[in-house]
């Protein structure tokens, strides 16, 4: 379970601190979105869990016209994002979306990945309707289950059996929105669901040392990251160990990739003019 006080905290330092990383790691996948993004109209867009701002950034560059606002729980994130792109209609903020109140009422937002960590999804859902402009719109992306995704089901099975949280479903983190029946329920407040099945390679590590790239992702972010942290010392060479046999064994070239699945979801919100 991941929940908002660990984006507060320790995770979202460590995805501050390895953006550059965690943006390659989506590098087959956010161009998808992107162009979902693109079908959609909206002058006014805000992009929940926006994390370090590739998205937001590639959006407000891609619509002059259009305002952009990032919004994170995350402090770090946020900073890290402030950073990286200085463009007229963009902005970032540091807020819970879940109670943030915008300026002007968002007609489209967007999310990669940002959504499955909500603590109270209906809750969370019926209040971005309840401040979104009339017939406003929905894209995000989430993750497909578990065993879709090698990057997170093979690093769990060399985790030692203490260290894996008891199975809760549905619970805020990576899967919670893996099946679109439960996704549909949490959306309260939209309709008109869309659910695409995209399939993309992970790419956990790429150029000159691939292999010590993705050592150093999986390190910070992901299933291992809190198993080396909480292992004592003469412990966690063996883990490390098989984390690298595992990385070694998905190299391809001058990359480690790895089978990820998401889903790519649109809706429309109940609040309509007249």
């Amino acid at each position: 379970m991941t929940g908002a006080s660990d984006w507060m905290g320790t995770v979202g330092r460590s995805w501050a601190a390895e953006w550059r990383r965690t943006d390659a790691s989506f590098a087959q996948l956010t161009p998808q979105l992107l162009a979902l993004i693109g079908e959609q109209p909206g002058k006014t867009i805000v992009d929940v869990g926006c994390g370090a701002g590739e998205l937001s950034i590639a959006l407000a560059s891609a619509r002059p016209e259009a305002t952009v606002t990032g919004v994170d729980i995350s402090e770090d994130l946020i900073k890290a994002a402030s950073l990286r792109a200085d463009l007229p209609n963009l902005g970032f903020e540091y807020a819970d979306a879940t109670q943030w109140q915008p300026v002007q009422r968002p007609d489209l937002y967007v999310s990669r990945h940002g959504v499955m960590f909500f603590p109270d999804p209906s809750q969370a859902f019926t209040h971005l309707a309840e401040v979104a402009a009339p017939d406003a719109r929905m894209v995000f992306s989430c993750f497909r289950k578990a065993a879709d995704n090698a990057w997170a089901a093979r690093i769990a099975e060399l985790l030692p059996p203490g260290d894996l949280p008891a199975p809760q479903p549905f619970a805020p983190g990576p899967f919670a929105f893996a099946e679109p029946d439960h996704v549909r329920r949490c959306m309260v407040g939209w309709h008109d669901h869309t659910f695409t099945p995209v399939d993309f390679g992970y790419v956990a590590g790429q150029g000159d040392d691939p292999v010590e790239e993705a050592l150093a992702l999986f390190r910070r972010i992901g299933p291992a990251a809190p198993a080396l942290r909480a292992l004592p010392e003469d412990e966690r060479p063996a883990l490390e160990q098989r984390l690298r046999d595992l990385v070694e064994g998905h190299l391809e070239g001058d990359r480690v990739v790895f089978p990820a699945a998401a889903w790519l979801v649109t809706a429309s919100s109940d609040h309509r003019n007249g």
